[in-house]
């Protein structure tokens, strides 16, 4: 159809308001930029997946699909033998989650209905609650792997709370003493470099055995890890790998499940986003008291209390009755 066209129509604007009921990137991106079609069959196809989602709005009400993430270039790099991100484990066990979701939603309340066209669609999808699940338990959020995600995990961070505990007792008796405490900036333990320190005032450096890791920015305090826990600190740093070294194979293993169902998760995007578009539109038609109209291909167009979608839908109009208008294409 002529770009001049549409834009006088305001068919942009419509299909803003489409891309407002989508969830996912692709499916907003995909409404953004329909076009009329031209072809009857598409046509008709089109108007049933959307016939049958907003007869489902209406039987069951709406469905959400929040969640889709864009899982392509985690796939093919895993295809090559890569890691996933935490970021990205939680993406595909986000995509799951919807999966899930719709799942449950498509099957609900369909023993006494008849088939309609989203059935195999809903059918195809595969929530693979194995995978969603191990993940969830591994990973907590973005910044937090579960204690709990391996056995050897658990262990470290115990030993390393365990050996924390050992350096503040042992600074704790360091500040009992008066005397060190005048050589304080404030009696508190600060981390500088990953160690235990103590602000020292700068004129007391030599009072206080041990290594200096850091100043302030006057100058005026040094922070200085006290001589009699470098031992503790080094077994403490050297926990501290272990954890991050026990974090990378988990997430490692995590990658090598994604990998295996790849093929699947791949799928169930298609799946997803797609239905996301189709609800998109049973969700506007839906808003709008929409309704399907019957094609033809002699070009005839016969509205009956029609009105533009950008008018508020209780506004329409009565057409003359038989009026038909010729259109120089068909829609």
């Amino acid at each position: 159809m002529n770009k001049k066209v549409l834009y006088t129509l305001e068919y942009n604007k419509i299909t803003e308001q489409l891309s407002a009921h989508a969830s996912s990137d692709w499916a907003k991106e995909h409404c953004l930029h329909l076009k009329p079609m031209t072809d009857p069959e598409k046509i008709r196809q089109a108007q049933a997946e959307t016939g049958a989602a907003l007869s489902r709005i209406y039987r069951k009400g709406s469905i959400s699909f929040s969640g889709i993430h864009k899982i392509g270039m985690s796939l093919k790099r895993l295809e090559v033998g890569g890691i996933l991100s935490i970021e990205e484990l939680l993406h595909i066990a986000a995509l799951l989650d919807v999966a899930k979701r719709v799942k449950t939603y498509g099957r609900a309340d369909r023993e006494n209905i008849s088939p309609d066209t989203l059935d195999a669609m809903f059918q195809s999808v595969e929530p693979l609650t194995p995978l969603c699940t191990e993940i969830r338990r591994c990973i907590i959020s973005e910044e937090e792997i579960a204690d709990d995600a391996s056995s050897r995990l658990k262990s470290i961070r115990r030993s390393i709370q365990g050996m924390s505990g050992r350096i503040h007792n042992q600074i704790s008796n360091i500040l009992n003493h008066s005397t060190t405490r005048t050589y304080l900036q404030d009696a508190v333990v600060t981390m500088r470099n990953g160690r235990y320190c103590l602000p020292v005032k700068a004129e007391y450096k030599n009072q206080i055995s041990g290594m200096i890791h850091d100043q302030s920015s006057s100058g005026s305090t040094l922070f200085i890890e006290p001589a009699s826990i470098v031992n503790l600190n080094n077994e403490l740093k050297e926990l501290y790998l272990k954890e991050q070294e026990e974090i990378e194979k988990i997430i490692a293993e995590l990658s090598n499940q994604v990998a295996v169902d790849s093929e699947t998760l791949l799928n169930n995007y298609k799946l997803l986003t797609t239905l996301d578009f189709i609800f998109a539109k049973a969700e506007l038609a839906h808003e709008q008291n929409g309704v399907a109209p019957e094609f033809n291909t002699q070009g005839r167009i016969y509205i009956r209390r029609g009105r533009h979608p950008l008018l508020h839908k209780n506004r329409s109009f009565r057409s003359t009755s038989g009026l038909a208008m010729i259109f120089s294409c068909s829609l």
